[in-house]
């Protein structure tokens, strides 16, 4: 919560976060201005964290959606174009699988497209 209080105060608006399919850091959540990264139809939104929302593409988001996703935060130099990196810190994730009782409780997801659209 520390790092995306100061990136907001840094950049002064709201912040989105954005979990692609690559590969090495581009598998990693990256943080962005909300409007800087178009999200669509391929991508998942999740929800929020923090207030900011969070979407996925939607191939990860099918190998992860048995799992309980915890963003966090680690000392370390991405190479992405997350707004965190010149802290030297970089936004993770950390999983578990979800109990049976938890899966059959989860709320369905939006496209980024459906999202969009209630806007």
């Amino acid at each position: 919560m520390d790092v995306i209080d100061t990136l907001r105060k840094r950049f002064g608006t709201e912040l989105m976060f954005h979990q692609s399919g690559g590969c090495c850091d581009g598998s990693s959540p990256m943080c962005f201005e909300k409007g800087d990264f178009k999200v669509g139809g391929s991508d998942v939104w999740m929800g929020k964290i923090y207030g900011c929302d969070f979407f996925m593409n939607e191939d990860q988001f099918e190998y992860w959606k048995h799992t309980q996703l915890t963003l966090d935060v680690t000392p370390g130099r991405g190479s992405s174009f997350s707004l965190e990196i010149p802290m030297g810190v970089r936004f993770m994730i950390r999983s578990r699988m979800f109990t049976m009782e938890e899966l059959e409780n989860l709320v369905p997801t939006k496209t980024g497209e459906e999202y969009l659209e209630e806007g």
